[in-house]
C-alpha cells in the first residue's frame, strides 16, 4: 500500500525503508528550483502559476513553487518560512532600481548585471574589536512580529492535511556565513586565522540573534513541524574551507549549542546544510546532533565516494541530495540524469536513511526537462 508523502519521509528520516526514495525540491534556498527552471517547468508541464519568489525576496531568485508544480515534481515535502520585517520588505521594493539590496543585519547584495544578484554590502569589514561590534547600529530585531506572524496558520494547514512532511526554514544565514556576510569571506577568514578570539565572539554574537528568531520561530510552529533546516557553508569543492581543528574549536561549540537549543524546543528532525567536501566532519556533526546531511554535493573531493559515505554514515545520518548539479544537471542529456539517478538510488537507497534532491537549489543553468528527468526517475528507479 503506497505511502502518503509525509510517512514516506519519516519512515525515511528514521532510517527505515519506504515505499520509495522520498524526493526533496521546491522548498527552501538549499533545495529549491531557480526561476528560470521554474518557468520552463511550469511550461513543459502546462501550468500556469505566478513568478513568486520565496521569502518574498527576488534578488534571492529562488521560485515560491506553485502547489501544481510541487505535485509535478513529486515532492514529498512542503515549506514553511519567515520572512524579512515588513518595514525591510517595503524598504527594498521601493529602493531605486538596481540599487544595493539590505537585509535586516545591514549586509546585502548588488547587481552584477541585470537581474543578477552577488553578496558583496559587508558592513562589517573593518571591524576588529569588541568596541567596534558594541557600536554596530544594524544589529537586527528579531522581535518584529512581521517576521513569523504567518507562520502558525501556514504550518497548522499543511499539518491538517496531514499529506506532506513539513519542512521549516528560517532565512538566518548561519554564525559563520552570517559573519563572513557581515566580514566579507576573506576578511574573516583571515580573522579566523589571525584572530580567533575576535572570530569566535562574532560569530558568538550572531548565534544570539539566530537563537531569538529560531525560538520564535519554533514557537510559531509548534509541533507542527517534521523537519528544522539550518546551514553553513563548511565546504570547497576540494576540501574544507576551515581545518577540521578550527571547526572543532572555534565553531563546533555554537552549532552545538544552537542545535541544542533547536531540539530543546521541538521534536522535529535537525537538517543541516553544507555545501562542498564535508567528509572530514560528518562524525562531528552527528555527534552535536544533526540527524539529515544536504546536499552531499558529489562533485567535491570525498563527497563523491558514496558507497564509502552510505557504510560508514548511514546508520548514523539521513543523507538528502546527492544529484550532481555540477555537471549532470546543468550539461548532461535526460537518459544521463536518469542513469545519475539510478546510480546514487542504488548506493544510497537500500535502508532507507536517503532523501534524493539535487546538490543545493537548481541553478538557472539546468535545463527544465533535466529536472523533470530526474524527479521522473526518482518516481521509476526510487521503489523499494
Amino acid at each position: 500500500m503506497p505511502l502518503t508523502p509525509r510517512e514516506r519521509v519519516l519512515t525515511a528520516i528514521n532510517h527505515e525503508e519506504p515505499d520509495r526514495v522520498p524526493i526533496v525540491i521546491g522548498v527552501s534556498n538549499a533545495t529549491g528550483i531557480k526561476m528560470l527552471p521554474y518557468r520552463g517547468i511550469k511550461k513543459l508541464a502546462g501550468i500556469e502559476a505566478p513568478d513568486d519568489y520565496i521569502y518574498d525576496w527576488p534578488e534571492l531568485g529562488t521560485a515560491l513553487v506553485d502547489e501544481a508544480t510541487m505535485q509535478r515534481l513529486h515532492s514529498d515535502v512542503r515549506g514553511v518560512l519567515d520572512l524579512e520585517p515588513e518595514s525591510v520588505r517595503k524598504w527594498n521594493a521601493e529602493r531605486p532600481p538596481h540599487s544595493n539590496f539590505i537585509d535586516s543585519w545591514g549586509s546585502g547584495q548588488f547587481e552584477i548585471e541585470p537581474g543578477e544578484w552577488f553578496p558583496g554590502v559587508h558592513p562589517l569589514k573593518d571591524a576588529r574589536t569588541s568596541a567596534e561590534l558594541d557600536a554596530y547600529p544594524d544589529w537586527p530585531d528579531m522581535s518584529d512580529p512581521t517576521r513569523v506572524a504567518h507562520v502558525s496558520a501556514a504550518a497548522r494547514q499543511l499539518a491538517e492535511e496531514n499529506q506532506y512532511a513539513i519542512l521549516a526554514t528560517p532565512w538566518l544565514l548561519f554564525p559563520f556565513e552570517r559573519a563572513y556576510a557581515m566580514q566579507g569571506m576573506e576578511t574573516f577568514l583571515l580573522n579566523m586565522a589571525m584572530d580567533g578570539d575576535f572570530a569566535r565572539e562574532l560569530m558568538e554574537r550572531i548565534a544570539v540573534y539566530c537563537k531569538e528568531l529560531m525560538g520564535r520561530f519554533l514557537a510559531e510552529l509548534g509541533d507542527n513541524v517534521d523537519i528544522i533546516k539550518i546551514g553553513d557553508d563548511l565546504g570547497t569543492q576540494e576540501s574544507l574551507m576551515i581545518s577540521p581543528k578550527m571547526y572543532r574549536e572555534l565553531l563546533k561549540p555554537i552549532h552545538a549549542d544552537f542545535i541544542s537549543f533547536i531540539k530543546d524546543r521541538t521534536k522535529a528532525k535537525v537538517l543541516f546544510h553544507s555545501d562542498g567536501d564535508v567528509a572530514p566532519l560528518i562524525d562531528d556533526f552527528v555527534e552535536i546532533g544533526i540527524d539529515i546531511l544536504n546536499p552531499i554535493q558529489t562533485s567535491a573531493g570525498t563527497m563523491s565516494d558514496l558507497p564509502a559515505l552510505k557504510k560508514r554514515h548511514g546508520k548514523n545520518i539521513v543523507f538528502c541530495g546527492g544529484i550532481d548539479s555540477h555537471r549532470i544537471l546543468p550539461f548532461g542529456t535526460p537518459a544521463e540524469v536518469r542513469e545519475e539517478v539510478r546510480r546514487v538510488i542504488d548506493i544510497m537507497g537500500p535502508g532507507g536513511e536517503y532523501m534524493l534532491g539535487a546538490v543545493h537549489t537548481v541553478m538557472n543553468d539546468v535545463p527544465p526537462e533535466n529536472v523533470l528527468a530526474m524527479v521522473d526517475a526518482a518516481e521509476e528507479f526510487g521503489r523499494y
